[in-house]
């Protein structure tokens, strides 16, 4: 990687590259990681543990995508308290606290998405600010109800707001790219991270 006087982001958890890639378009060095490649094969990603990437260079923005597959509360039947999966909810907890803690000690910006998920609980309990928004709002006709923890940002205001509410998510067929369709942002909530979020950083990195 090289460095430049750009302000730097680090989207962690995302092999999709929409964020990121939403983010350079705004003119931030934005860089993805991700254990998996990235979708779209880009110079600008990361094949790595999130928590050595945020500590392979200072960065100013931080956004985390994590796992929501043991978070979900979609998921209880299986990952719930007594339920055959629930050990790895644990350490899926534990894991991405630690993650947020982390990023939040690196970064001035943080954000954590997740749909809803057990996470928050903890995260509110850590006195971390929660809000949540819907696809609906920023320029996709449908419904999937996604939290956004939030560290040096503010909530992140509807920028385009279409009808229909379509279940899209909840209605796709299993299959074995079920899960990254699930799970991937969709392009018009990257772009409003980008433009509200990525200007908050632009314009910080103005200042003298």
């Amino acid at each position: 990687m090289t460095t430049n006087t750009k302000p730097s982001a680090l989207i962690g958890c995302e092999c999709s590259g929409v964020v990121r890639d939403a983010m350079r378009a705004a003119g931030i060095d934005a860089w993805s990681c991700d254990l998996k490649p990235c979708e779209r094969g880009s110079e600008h990603h990361i094949q790595g543990d999130v928590l050595d990437a945020m500590m392979s260079r200072p960065w100013q923005f931080i956004g985390l995508h994590p796992d929501c597959t043991a978070m979900a509360v979609s998921g209880n039947r299986w990952y719930g308290s007594g339920a055959p999966k629930c050990r790895e909810r644990d350490e899926a907890v534990v894991r991405t606290v630690y993650m947020w803690t982390l990023a939040k000690q690196v970064a001035k910006f943080v954000y954590l998405e997740n749909p809803v998920s057990v996470i928050f609980r903890h995260l509110k309990n850590m006195g971390e600010n929660v809000h949540y928004i819907q696809p609906w709002q920023h320029g996709h006709g449908e419904t999937k109800k996604t939290g956004l923890a939030l560290h040096g940002l503010p909530p992140l205001m509807p920028s385009n707001v279409v009808d229909g509410r379509e279940q899209r998510i909840w209605k796709m067929p299993p299959g074995p790219n079920r899960k990254a369709d699930r799970s991937r942002t969709l392009s018009g909530v990257g772009a409003a991270i980008a433009d509200q979020w990525g200007g908050i950083l632009i314009q910080q990195a103005k200042k003298p």
